[in-house]
């Protein structure tokens, strides 16, 4: 799996302490009871990280989505606050 922007969807919500380890994430939680989290990720290891940090806390994934590729990086160069620009500090 290569580099791009991923939404990760859990269900309820994220301690402080826990969105911490999400840096440069985007973190939402929503109406439903519904966690977003949308950020850059360089690789699939990265991903498969985060993944498995959740699943080891019993947080549940509902799912995770790729939202952009490294072609749309490329056509969009990261910018300050950019989320694109952004890793997964696993």
């Amino acid at each position: 799996m290569s580099a791009g922007t991923f939404e990760v969807v859990i269900t309820g919500t994220l301690s402080e302490a826990f969105v911490a380890v999400f840096e440069g994430f985007t973190v939402d939680t929503t109406s439903r009871g519904v966690t977003r989290l949308v950020g850059w990720v360089p690789d699939g290891a990265r991903l498969h990280g985060a993944l498995e940090m959740l699943r080891d806390f019993g947080i549940e994934v509902v799912s995770v989505t790729r939202i952009s590729t490294p072609h749309d990086v490329l056509v969009r160069p990261p910018t300050r606050g950019n989320r694109y620009n952004r890793s997964v500090p696993v």
